[in-house]
């Protein structure tokens, strides 16, 4: 068939934006299809703020991947000549067999990264804001920080159109139909050709990609702002970015007052409760703001004045909670992006690098065996196994 584009992306949120910036910068003839418009309130990459951290304690195979995030980042920032990343550190917090802790530390140590381990005095000394119990430990990640989401998405997309990409928003795709030497991509308003597609579309993934219906589940979330109690102590110089690992309670994420709205905390999956990516999102109740209230009050009390807002968003998990950025299986001219579980946004400036290499090179020499069908499925095997 003859392709209109060498490249087609569906879903220019987080990393669909980044990888049909980096795929018009090499020169690709591409083209980007959304269903809505940039940075939406159904799509994971609004409100304001993402943290981005150097300690992974998810896993320590993340670092590499963040150390050449960290370096997209900025070679973004120049080229749009805004800040996008702004640090102020990380401290993650909980018991010292805690999994945050644990593994932080771990990460640290093995990659050589620099960090601070505080306890309850040194925190409450350095960064008031914070209460912590006397067998909690706090290991600070200086390299720590927040990124804007929606000034990432729309500068990746401002880029790919002075590069030359083709972009349309408010145009659902509703199939993609392999063929001889490439992909047909058929959308409400006609019909594409293009040599490879990537399919990025978030909470919508399994709707293109069947092979995750029965893995990739949309799940509600929830954040909260409230206005500092003591402004002082909640500027972002005196208090980091944070993670709070309460065990069984799962864990909580926060950033200091960096907007009108002052303080943001949210628990990492809320309630994990799966809903329908093509309804609105399920509003904020009392259980909601119960969490989040209690949780502020015991834990940042210097933040913990009047809620200022809540709103609902959404994660999209996979059963392992990491990433899957490969290749379709049977399809390999179908590049999957998503879903990212939660955690994937800081990783946006080199996932877009990924995608573009796996479209246009088939492979990338980044590190990304961790992240793909064959991982996801070994993993869901051995958990029915187990």
């Amino acid at each position: 068939m003859t392709a209109d584009f060498d490249v087609a992306v569906i879903g220019l949120g987080a990393m669909g934006s980044a990888a049909i910036s980096f795929l018009a910068a090499r020169g690709a003839r591409t083209i980007g299809i959304d269903a809505y418009f940039p940075a939406h309130a159904l799509s994971s990459s609004h409100g304001d703020s993402r943290l981005i951290r150097m300690g992974y304690f998810e896993d320590p195979s993340y670092v590499p991947l963040l150390q050449r995030a960290y370096s997209n980042w900025r070679a973004l920032e120049a080229r749009l000549r805004t800040e996008i990343l702004t640090i102020t550190g990380v401290l993650q917090i909980g018991a010292e067999d805690s999994k945050i802790v644990t593994g932080t530390r771990a990460s640290c140590k093995m990659h050589g990264l620099p960090h601070e381990v505080l306890d309850k005095v040194d925190v409450a000394r350095r960064f008031p804001a914070f209460q912590l119990d006397d067998e909690d430990v706090a290991v600070l990640d200086p390299k720590g920080g927040y990124l804007r989401p929606e000034a990432a998405v729309m500068g990746y997309l401002k880029l790919a159109a002075q590069d030359g990409a083709v972009l349309h928003f408010g145009e659902r795709v509703t199939a993609i139909e392999p063929g001889d030497g490439g992909v047909t991509i058929r959308s409400v308003e006609g019909h594409y050709r293009a040599k490879k597609v990537v399919v990025a579309t978030g909470s919508w993934i399994a709707e293109l990609i069947p092979d995750l219906k029965e893995h990739a589940v949309p799940i509600r979330q929830v954040v909260a702002w409230y206005q500092s109690q003591d402004g002082f102590a909640t500027e972002p110089q005196r208090m980091p970015c944070f993670l709070r690992d309460e065990g069984a309670e799962g864990s909580y994420f926060g950033f200091p007052a960096i907007g009108m709205d002052s303080v943001k905390v949210g628990r990492h999956a809320h309630f994990r409760e799966p809903i329908d990516p093509n309804q609105p999102n399920p509003p904020v109740n009392d259980r909601d703001t119960a969490l989040l209230d209690s949780f502020i009050a015991r834990r940042v009390p210097a933040a913990a004045g009047p809620r200022v807002s809540a709103v609902t968003c959404r994660y999209t998990m996979l059963p392992s909670e990491d990433f899957l950025l490969d290749v379709a299986p049977g399809n390999p001219n179908v590049v999957v992006a998503s879903p990212c579980s939660g955690h994937g946004f800081k990783f946006t400036s080199v996932v877009g690098e990924i995608l573009a290499d796996l479209a246009l090179q088939g492979g990338t020499s980044l590190p990304v065996a961790a992240f793909s069908f064959d991982a996801m499925n070994r993993f869901v095997s051995a958990r029915k196994s187990a």
